[in-house]
């Protein structure tokens, strides 16, 4: 079994890090062994680059002591021993230093790595206000006019217009700024940003006061999110001159505006944040996009002035390198109660707002809409019947039919009758049989004649009949019809070309996924927006199996269809689909991050840590159930896609509108993402997932 395949770094991800180490004022050689131990141990945990403080070898509250020789001859001597240590670390790593060249003294970061400085960047802007007087002891960036500098027995590139590629990590390009250079209103990192490098560093001092560290988050947060990049950022902490300021020690890593981990602040001692920054995910949100690429076309002039410093870094091969990042196993909704209660009222405002906006632009007072009693219509229901109360209309313009056939259940007809009269609709009960056992004695169907035949065209027979008296319905009576099919039904094809799970007038439910569509109806029982005792009717809908109830059952205890044991689990299947629509990823990466989120911890299988819910699976059943959704979604299912009605777009996870997000031809073929799944092992031993 390979293990490259449990080695993150064969998925487009990098281990990054940020040490703070404690420091001591002006006392280099203290600083040094303090960032080669941080270094140490970001090299043990696998990181592929280490950022440290700004003019961490001297401590930045030097002041007035930047100006004696004495000090910047043991930054120097402080650096060279860092650059030895490197020669036997892994990782490359990116310290601050006072430096001076050409009779100017700037405030600069060095690349080291393997037992070589790659090169150095002088600190662009200085501020010289409030706390802040670094115009006196420096020189900015532009004020220099060499293009290199000798430093530790070599000449090095310098300048404030270097990036750092690292040759050996696909999409790794790196850019260093400094401090204040990212709170100006232009940051050097964003011209850096167009010009390739998709991980941002920051080397910052940065004393606290009250307020600051949040605003850090949002500086750093945006910053990364505006230039699609990962962005570290450190500050100094402990040992930095109290005289008149504190230091926290904040370390941060964010990914496109996303928080990947914060470290402890106001630490006793050195401490070292560890994070796994997504470059691929990055590199793709880039070709995404176009305007990224405007953007550069526009700067090409500052984007061109930057130089490429290509370096290699010691990667872990050969073994298991899990990741450290969580991985939520429901993409579509927030594990934080505060932000899933967040999500579920903006996706139903989004989906109200839309049928209201389509009821009134059309001039149409009426829905038609089918109830099964099973997810998908309840919430279309409640959907229609908020839409009605912002338009003033009384509720029984929903014009709800219930239409039980061969195998509907007591228990969903049941619901069914129940979730009609808590919403207040105009309910109605049509048996569909007769007209079903016409239609399958028109085509000669054995079942006609007793026959217990139960083929599809028995089944399509009960669900076209269920559309057809929906469509004349709604033509009788001046109504659209409102489809119920969700997202994850179209991605995987699960729904009958031209019945009520494909086709409508309009579709509330066509972008929103069957884990979401599950937490909206709780939503909305848990949130009172029902009448007293409907609660109950709702989460009793949610503990129904779903099924079609196409196929009649020789059990009561359930029904004859179970829709999860023929395409797999909603919840690993809306797993599958986030990441191969929202960011196109093969699906080996996607069984990697369905692994990471759902790897069964009794096999050695990860993950590991507080995060693990109660559901686990072998990465054998992820292979399986990922192998039925890429043939599903890339071979078979794209021509009824093509023709769905108008629905509307409700997250940034995707939809698959043949309009919108999603134009795919009807007669493609699986083949290639067949073959890379075919890569994907069977499932670690725990000696090799441990």
């Amino acid at each position: 079994m390979s293990d490259s395949f449990f080695n993150l770094y064969s998925h487009g991800f990098a281990r990054v890090a940020v040490g703070v180490p404690e420091c001591r004022v002006a006392d280099p050689a203290f600083n040094a062994q303090q960032t080669i131990a941080l270094a140490r141990q970001a090299a043990q945990q696998g990181a592929a680059l280490v950022a440290f403080p700004e003019l961490g070898l001297s401590a930045y509250t030097c002041e007035d002591l930047f100006h004696q020789r004495a000090l910047l001859d043991a930054c120097e001597s402080a650096l060279a021993e860092i650059v030895a240590a490197s020669a036997q670390l892994a990782p490359a790593l990116v310290v601050g230093m006072p430096l001076r060249v050409e009779h100017q003294l700037f405030n600069c970061a060095v690349v080291v790595a393997g037992g070589r400085i790659h090169g150095v960047v002088p600190k662009s802007y200085l501020p010289n206000y409030w706390e802040f007087y670094e115009a006196r002891q420096f020189s900015a960036a532009d004020c220099a006019a060499a293009g290199s500098v000798s430093l530790a027995g070599q000449t090095v590139p310098f300048g404030a217009g270097l990036l750092f590629e690292v040759e050996n990590i696909p999409f790794f390009r790196f850019h260093v700024e400094i401090c204040e250079d990212v709170w100006v209103p232009v940051p050097p990192s964003s011209f850096a940003a167009l010009a390739g490098a998709t991980v941002l560093v920051n080397l910052s001092a940065s004393n606290i006061v009250v307020g600051k560290s949040g605003y850090r988050h949002q500086l750093v947060a945006q910053q990364s999110a505006r230039c699609l990049a990962a962005y570290l950022y450190t500050s100094a902490g402990k040992g930095e001159s109290s005289t008149d300021l504190a230091w926290d020690g904040q370390a941060l890593i964010y990914e496109n505006g996303e928080l990947l981990g914060e470290s402890e602040r106001f630490a006793d001692s050195s401490h070292l944040l560890v994070a796994d920054v997504d470059l691929e995910r990055l590199s793709r949100e880039r070709m995404h996009q176009t305007t990224f690429g405007q953007s550069v076309r526009r700067h090409r002039e500052e984007v061109a002035r930057f130089e490429v410093v290509r370096l290699r870094v010691g990667v872990p091969e050969g073994q298991p390198l899990p990741l450290v990042r969580k991985v939520e196993r429901f993409p579509y909704v927030p594990a934080d109660a505060r932000r899933r209660d967040a999500r579920c009222r903006e996706v139903y405002n989004i989906q109200v707002q839309a049928l209201v906006q389509r009821l009134s632009s059309s001039g149409i007072a009426k829905v038609v809409i089918g109830v099964s009693g099973g997810l998908d219509s309840t919430h279309a229901l409640l959907v229609c019947a908020k839409a009605m109360d912002r338009l003033g209309l009384p509720r029984t313009n929903i014009l709800a039919y219930t239409m039980p056939g061969f195998a509907t259940s007591e228990r969903t007809l049941r619901q069914a009758r129940r979730l009609m009269e808590l919403v207040g609709c105009s309910a109605s009960e049509i048996d569909i049989r007769p007209s079903c056992l016409a239609m399958l004695k028109d085509l000669g169907h054995p079942y006609a004649e007793g026959k217990p035949v139960y083929d599809v065209t028995f089944e399509n027979v009960q669900a076209g009949e269920r559309t057809n008296h929906l469509f004349r319905l709604a033509n009788f009576q001046h109504a659209i019809v409102i489809g119920t099919g969700d997202l994850s039904e179209l991605a995987l094809g699960w729904c009958t070309y031209g019945v009520g799970d494909h086709m409508s007038h309009y579709n509330v439910n066509a972008s929103v996924p069957k884990t979401l569509i599950s937490h909206l109806v709780r939503w909305v029982a848990e949130t009172g927006q029902v009448a007293d005792g409907g609660e109950g009717v709702l989460l009793d809908i949610l503990d129904t199996e779903i099924s079609p109830e196409l196929v009649p059952g020789n059990s009561s205890s359930g029904p004859e269809q179970k829709t999860e044991s023929v395409i797999g689990p909603y919840e690993l299947q809306d797993f599958h689909l986030y990441y191969t629509l929202r960011f196109g990823f093969t699906p080996s990466k996607v069984a990697f991050l369905a692994l990471a989120a759902w790897g069964d911890r009794e096999r050695g299988e990860w993950p590991e840590g507080p995060h693990v819910p109660r559901h686990e699976y072998t990465l054998a059943e992820i292979k399986r159930v990922l192998g039925i959704f890429v043939d599903r979604f890339f071979r078979t299912s794209q021509f009824k896609r093509s023709c769905i009605p108008n629905a509307p777009k409700v997250g940034s996870g995707g939809s698959l509108s043949p309009r919108g997000d999603w134009r795919a031809p009807s007669d493609g073929e699986s083949a290639v993402w067949m073959r890379d799944l075919a890569r994907i092992p069977d499932g670690p031993d725990s000696a090799q997932a441990g």
